[in-house]
């Protein structure tokens, strides 16, 4: 195991608060410590697998027992042994260098291979509609194609990416203490990358920094220079001339035009061309999934879909036979700021307001020893093309949220249909809407697909398990000789889950980095007995701390589902601060418990699932509660026991399922769970257990309730802009008032809007100024919205 806190994060003499600081840790730590153990003693699972059940062949494949023992290497570390020189002067000039020696491939020949292409070469004489039309090409067109081309990208400039990387390295260690990355992941990239197939990284997007540090990373590694697709707005002129120079690609205006214009088709088409050309010469692209950090809008990227169909469609044609995709995600100890609001965020970012946050952030870690920490984790890569064969038998129909949960919601029906719902918050843009139906649906669900992978592989850092047990356990304070205990014990929980975390090392380090690194939002109170007193400081530093818990929702999310499902189902019968032995009396039955997951999972936004199916995960919530301990199985008088499978009888109906219906369970059927009954567990550690699991999805349950209170304050119509303005001041507001300070979020308040629109609550007409929106007649009674509330607040346990 990796030791991610090395001797540089040791606390180091300082004056000053500084002095001080340390003096308050020496009182804190006057005991005996001991390292973190991880579960078992010794097991760390390695993460990152594919998906069995959607790419079986690649799941065995580029993969081997040996290299899940393979450790850590940190990335920004390079010493004389990288080098093919030694001695006194080279130690001093490693950096430069190891720059000098990267080597870059030259790319020859680009743009003539690019007007050659099929697609563009269809255009112009006009084979396809749109077309310039037969004979010569005018020189006007090559013109343009040109142009284009300069916009999308440029011949990458060895020089300048090896004086990049130089200064890259240098800026990296002065930020991060470690950039860690396990060589078994790396192991798998690098096989895939000597099969002759194309790879394509796909990652999630915390910070613009990732742009950067992942293709720096690979070409520390061997893989040459990464193509990465950036956001034209996102980055100045000035800036996208730069990194164009480094490898970067953007995405021409015209490529979003309609489809039956002539300047759209050919921005298209050269786009086209030039990814086609990137897969053919075997160039690694990293396309992001998830939108730029600080844009209030969907999760996936409308921008990076369009990337994805333009590889897609490029292997369904036949250009390459097959590409390789790999999941990527990167984590940090603390995201460096990102701009919250609409405004900031759509403003591009300079290439001299770049140097000057580069420059505040080298004078803010000047002096201190505690820098940030980042893991980069590369799952074992897929075949495109098996993914593509299996994702298509494994379609049904879906409806919406409004046909699914508002008859039930008013109290017009009970039964919950068992369908998928069909909720698509990321816009269609042009290049994705040039494609055929079916294959926009392929891309979103390949999207969705990757990134759940992403996410899952991606581990848990320090200040996320700090955060988590200072917002949801000891909001009021703790003191450091219990958080010791309950950090060793929440990361337990998540190695048993199957997820990795992001550091290792002593108990005191790791507590002294994580409090250190969020000392902005908690006070050190020093006590009689020489123990130290942590606090979290109310106000907007809880909305922090809110956001860095959020990197746990994934592992506990099943668990956190059928936790506040249960509490759905308890809220009718038993009063909500009722003893735990009351609650603990009442039989639950799978069937209810099924519709009460349903239900929440269809309130639930889809960007935070990430394409669940709804019939399979019903059961795999289960499942979880009763592996944790917080349901047990109540056998009912004359009945067979549930361990009993010698007596099982085989059903009259067929026992060949598509793929998609498979799950763990002995049921296939609702229908044979009409006997089965659990309840509470009555183990001293559930009470406390149910309630954190419970308080995960607190956060988002409560920001949809105060939603729903507030359709009775809110000025409509209005634009959607406008709404969720005056929705974010409003929980702001009531943050004041009743201390909820985690639900002041703009993401939440969005996530609000969207929910409620797509419900049918809100309704979205044209307007010469726009679409607004207004109350739907349903639910413009208070008798519905009080419905509404109530409806919602049942998942909540206060």
């Amino acid at each position: 195991m990796a030791t991610m806190l090395e001797g540089r994060c040791q606390t180091q003499p300082r004056s000053s608060p500084s002095g001080r600081e340390a003096s308050l840790w020496s009182s804190g730590f006057g005991m005996k410590l001991e390292a973190v153990t991880p579960f078992l003693g010794k097991y760390r699972p390695f993460v990152g697998r594919c998906c069995q059940t959607c790419t079986p062949k690649s799941w065995e494949s580029l993969f081997h027992r040996s290299i899940t023992d393979l450790g850590f290497c940190n990335v920004i570390l390079v010493k004389e042994e990288n080098t093919r020189f030694r001695g006194w002067l080279v130690r001093r000039l490693c950096y430069f260098l190891w720059s000098l020696e990267q080597h870059i491939p030259p790319c020859q020949d680009v743009p003539q291979k690019i007007m050659e292409s099929t697609g563009v070469q269809n255009l112009l004489s006009g084979r396809v509609p749109g077309g310039t039309g037969e004979g010569q090409v005018p020189d006007l067109v090559k013109k343009e194609v040109q142009r284009i081309l300069g916009h999308i990208q440029a011949p990458p400039r060895p020089f300048l990416v090896r004086l990049f990387s130089w200064a890259l390295l240098r800026f990296l260690n002065c930020l991060f203490l470690n950039v860690q990355l396990h060589k078994g992941q790396m192991k798998m990239v690098q096989k895939a990358a000597q099969a002759g197939l194309p790879l394509v990284l796909l990652s999630t997007h915390k910070t613009l920094l990732d742009g950067i540090l992942l293709p720096f990373m690979l070409l520390s590694q061997g893989l040459g220079v990464l193509r990465v697709a950036w956001d034209s707005r996102a980055c100045s002129p000035a800036l996208r001339a730069l990194l164009r120079k480094l490898g970067g690609l953007f995405l021409p205006p015209e490529a979003s035009l309609s489809l039956d214009s002539s300047e759209g088709l050919l921005a298209r088409a050269v786009v086209q061309a030039v990814i086609e050309q990137l897969l053919v010469s075997g160039q690694p692209l990293l396309i992001f999934l998830e939108e730029p950090p600080g844009a209030l809008g969907p999760r996936l990227s409308a921008l990076g879909q369009a990337w994805v169909g333009f590889v897609v469609q490029a292997v369904q044609v036949g250009i390459v036979p097959d590409a390789l995709l790999v999941p990527v995600a990167v984590t940090y100890d603390l995201v460096p700021d990102a701009p919250c609001d609409i405004d900031h965020a759509s403003a591009p970012l300079g290439l001299w307001t770049g140097a000057l946050a580069v420059l505040r952030s080298l004078w803010s870690r000047w002096g201190c020893s505690h820098r940030i920490c980042s893991r980069v984790h590369l799952a074992q890569p897929f075949s495109l093309q098996e993914y593509i064969v299996s994702a298509r038998s494994c379609w049904g129909g879906r409806q919406t949220l409004e046909q699914l949960l508002q008859p039930i919601v008013l109290g017009q029906c009970t039964a919950v249909p068992d369908t998928e719902k069909e909720q698509e918050w990321t816009p269609i843009t042009g290049p994705l809407l040039a494609l055929k139906e079916e294959d926009q649906l392929l891309v979103r669900r390949l999207s969705c697909h990757v990134l759940s992978a992403s996410v899952g592989s991606s581990a848990v850092m320090s200040t996320a398990i700090m955060a988590t047990l200072l917002l949801f356990k000891h909001q009021k304070g703790v003191f450091l000789s219990q958080l010791l205990g309950e950090f060793s014990w929440l990361t337990e929980e998540i190695l048993l889950r199957g997820f990795d975390v992001g550091f290792s090392g002593q108990l005191r380090s790791l507590l002294q980095h994580s409090l250190s690194l969020l000392r902005a939002h908690v006070a050190l109170l020093r006590i009689r007995q020489g123990d130290l007193l942590v606090v979290p400081q109310p106000g907007p530093g809880l909305t922090h701390l809110a956001q860095l818990s959020a990197e746990l929702l994934p592992v506990f999310l099943s668990e956190a589902v059928g936790a506040c499902a249960v509490r759905g189902l308890l809220a009718g019968r038993v009063p909500p601060q009722g003893p735990w032995e009351l609650q603990g009396i009442l039989l639950l039955s799978q069937n209810e418990l099924y519709r009460q997951i349903l239900l929440l999972m269809h309130l639930l936004p889809q960007d935070l699932l990430l394409l669940k199916s709804s019939y399979c995960y019903c059961q795999e919530v289960l499942d979880r509660l009763i592996q944790c301990g917080l349901l047990v199985a109540e056998e009912t008088p004359g009945s067979r026991p549930a361990c009993d499978t010698g007596r099982q009888r085989l059903s009259r109906k067929l026992l060949w399922k598509p793929s998609g219906d498979f799950t763990d369970s002995d049921s296939d059927d609702f229908g044979e769970a009409d006997g089965r009954y659990f309840r509470l567990s009555q183990q001293s550690h559930c009470p406390d257990f149910f309630l954190f699991l419970c308080r995960l999805l607190s956060p988002l349950l409560k920001a949809f309730a105060q939603a729903a209170a507030f359709l009775r304050q809110g000025q409509l119509p209005d634009t959607e802009l406008g709404y969720t303005e005056q929705l974010f001041q409003f929980l702001q507001a009531t943050a004041q008032e009743e201390g909820i300070f985690e639900c002041a979020d703009p993401k939440l308040a969005i996530s609000a809007v969207w929910t409620f629109r797509d419900l049918g609550v809100l309704q979205q007409t044209p307007s010469p100024a726009g679409p607004r929106l207004h109350l739907s007649p349903t639910f413009a009674s208070l008798d519905n919205q009080e419905k509404l509330e109530q409806f919602i607040r049942q998942f909540i346990c206060s």
